[in-house]
């Protein structure tokens, strides 16, 4: 117990995470059982309440699509139902289109202005779907006509 308290006390883990690690420092299967069902009951170790303050900090800090999103969140162990719940959650206030937007925006303000194939590239990098994709690079190719005119 003392060990996963340590461990939980420098960030937020998954339950995976903890188990993972306990298992690495030797501890036996009903130890680990044990800690984690404990830390649950404290309330120290809640794979929703992580995914939901982690996935609201990645989108503040790093727009992406929730393909990429639910990946790092499996990544970190914690289960597709829960993933799926929060990431549904997350974009039912910010469309899949919207974060795109804020995506594709943070990166030309980085810089130089992207090509539509640079603008695709990017956002499939960041998970986003190629429905949503598309749609984002047919308004910006638009724009850029009306601006030529």
């Amino acid at each position: 117990m003392q060990l996963a308290a340590r461990f939980l006390a420098r960030r937020d883990r998954t339950v995976a995470q903890v188990e993972q690690f306990l298992r690495s420092k030797g501890a036996l299967p009903g130890q680990i059982r044990h800690t984690l069902r404990r830390l649950s009951d404290l309330r120290c170790l809640n794979d929703h309440a992580y995914a939901q303050r982690w996935v609201e900090q990645r989108l503040l800090s790093r727009p992406m699509g929730q393909v990429r999103i639910k990946a790092e969140l499996q990544a970190k162990g914690v289960a597709e139902t829960v993933a799926d719940r929060v990431i549904a959650d997350a974009f039912r206030e910010v469309g899949e289109e919207q974060m795109a937007r804020r995506a594709l925006d943070a990166k030309q303000h980085q810089g130089r202005r992207l090509t539509p194939a640079q603008s695709v590239r990017f956002l499939r990098q960041r998970g986003f779907d190629d429905e949503t994709i598309d749609g984002i690079v047919m308004v910006a190719r638009g724009s850029d006509e009306g601006l030529d005119s």
